[in-house]
């Protein structure tokens, strides 16, 4: 007897049909086809929401569609590898996939993502969706990382350490697959960064890295960001968990705001 699966596209169209009798949720994963340093795969920045979303979904009764692995990484270009879509091109696939799943009977889209330069575009191709889906049917996007309490933020992104997000990210393909990370040329670049004055970087990296295209090839050799030599599959292990902890905390919060707001 076939086993059961979170995963979509492992699943039979009759598995789906019986799925969506009792519930309604599907977590699409969005990633980037992207360097991660001379040690990482370029799919690092899918391998970790899919991972994350195999955990969440059974919590909140959802199924994990296959990952959107092409996506915008415009600081990044000329690296070899890298495969790099344009912003209407990708807002068109994200609007397609909200109208394809809500055809199908799905009323909760959740892309989850886990490339920063994908955020605002998903989120405006859900708004355009919505005009075009039923209105009890909700697409929205979370970033994996955006309920991160003080504690993880210090601990992963923390710049005092010279960790950003590669050492953490590293960690968490170590913990999934470690054959896919060569640590033997693991290594740690990325110029000093400004002792910043706000402690929210986001918009630094929006207005500066993705509004200068190469940006990130140009200013170093490899692409790594941070010190990929602090990497352990233990710290992957709790990014991962953290990511779970933080997806279900977004979660129920936006659950309990579509409740709390007066019917249409």
């Amino acid at each position: 007897m076939k086993p059961p699966t979170v995963f979509l596209g492992e699943m039979t169209n009759p598995e789906v049909e019986a799925f969506l009798k009792n519930h309604n949720a599907v977590i699409v994963p969005v990633g980037a086809t992207e360097q991660h340093g001379p040690h990482g795969p370029l799919l690092t920045d899918v391998l970790i929401p899919q991972e994350v979303a195999r955990r969440v979904a059974p919590r909140i009764g959802a199924v994990v569609a296959p990952p959107v692995n092409y996506a915008l990484s415009y600081p990044h270009v000329g690296f070899t590898g890298l495969v790099h879509i344009k912003i209407p091109t990708f807002m068109a696939m994200i609007e397609d996939l909200c109208e394809s799943f809500a055809s199908i009977g799905f009323k909760r889209i959740i892309f989850l993502n886990g490339h920063y330069d994908n955020t605002y575009a998903i989120a405006y191709a859900c708004a355009n969706a919505a005009y075009k889906i039923s209105k009890d049917v909700k697409a929205f996007p979370i970033n994996y990382w955006d309920g991160f309490t003080h504690a993880d933020a210090d601990e992963f992104f923390g710049l005092k350490n010279g960790l950003h997000a590669n050492a953490a990210e590293t960690s968490a393909v170590l913990a999934i697959n470690p054959a896919l990370v060569d640590m033997d040329r693991a290594n740690v670049e990325f110029p000093p960064f400004p002792d910043y004055t706000v402690t929210n970087t986001g918009p630094v990296h929006t207005a500066f890295f993705f509004t200068s295209p190469g940006s990130v090839y140009w200013a170093t050799k490899s692409g790594t960001w941070g010190d990929a030599r602090k990497s352990t599959p233990e710290m992957g292990e709790r990014y991962i968990e953290a990511g779970v902890r933080s997806t279900l905390a977004v979660l129920d919060n936006i659950e309990r705001t579509f409740a709390a707001m007066p019917p249409r």
